[in-house]
């Protein structure tokens, strides 16, 4: 079976998370694309029709929830996955209702996000 492909979309604040997510997600043979806020990823011309979104929840201006929300009012319903350093509840059930796929709480130390993305790429391919 071919390994899923399409981008991986990744928008958070912090460039030290950005850049390690790149080096991370392109030792697994993965494409990756990288945007340091919401308005980034909005402002982008041709967003692809296959990849998944790996969108951090706090950020400057829009959080990722409102971001994907923005998305799917766009019709870009590329599979989505946030990331956050603080997991509660209301978050959980806020980002469940929004239509990510799955929420992650940083540090990635068990493998659940790599994992998450190979889903969603699965899925969105």
């Amino acid at each position: 079976m071919p390994a899923p492909t399409g981008p991986v979309l990744v928008v958070d604040d912090d460039e030290a998370v950005r850049r390690s997510l790149k080096f991370a997600l392109e030792l697994e043979g993965l494409d990756v694309r990288l945007y340091e806020d919401a308005g980034h990823l909005l402002g982008e011309a041709g967003l692809p029709r296959s990849g998944c979104l790996v969108v951090d929840y706090h950020m400057p201006g829009m959080d990722g929830v409102e971001l994907v929300g923005r998305l799917r009012a766009r019709r870009v319903g590329l599979p989505a996955i946030l990331v956050t350093g603080r997991l509660t509840e209301e978050l959980r059930h806020r980002a469940a209702r929004a239509g990510f796929r799955q929420v992650v709480e940083k540090p990635f130390e068990d493998g659940s996000l790599l994992a998450g993305i190979h889903d969603a790429l699965s899925a969105s391919a």
